[in-house]
């Protein structure tokens, strides 16, 4: 009988050892869901045109009739050759996201428009400049799309029949 009261008293001891384990393990998982959740999340859309002579960035609400910030690249530059460089985008996209960290924002969506139509269907250099600064910024970043506008009737380009006579 002495032997069976041993194994009784071995094991409250184990099982009060076995809580105090799980809820240490507890505390920590609940401090870790809190620092996660920091509120609604508020999404847009940054709007990125870029040309061979200019980067303009516009940020919008998701329905895209509300303006967030809106910023170009001539406006960081002096020069007008630079307004399109990757450099002038990314003061550009700089000051999108500090305005939109202001509002409240905390992703976007990308769409990446070139000239297009009866221009080039590129985007220009500061295109991926400005992509690149966005996702630094801190933001969620949804999706990416290319709205470059593209002719299905091959629209004519402008300067007649004999092309522009030099």
């Amino acid at each position: 009988m002495s032997e069976t009261e041993a194994k009784v008293e071995e094991a409250p001891v184990e099982e009060t050892e076995a809580p105090v384990k799980e809820v240490e393990s507890e505390a920590v998982e609940q401090t870790q869901p809190e620092a996660k959740k920091e509120g609604p999340e508020k999404w847009g859309i940054a709007h990125i045109f870029s040309s061979y002579n200019n980067t303009i960035i516009h940020m919008t609400d998701l329905t895209g009739a509300e303006t967030v910030a809106i910023s170009s690249g001539g406006i960081h530059v002096n020069a007008d050759r630079y307004e399109s460089s990757p450099f002038a985008a990314m003061k550009a996209a700089n000051q999108v996201v500090e305005s939109a960290r202001t509002k409240g924002f905390t992703g976007f969506h990308i769409r990446v428009r070139a000239v297009g139509g009866v221009g080039s269907r590129v985007p220009g250099p500061g295109a991926q400049a400005a992509i690149r600064a966005l996702a630094r910024g801190g933001f969620k970043i949804g999706r990416i799309d290319d709205v470059t506008p593209i002719p299905h009737d091959t629209t004519r380009k402008k300067g007649g029949k004999r092309g522009r006579r030099v």
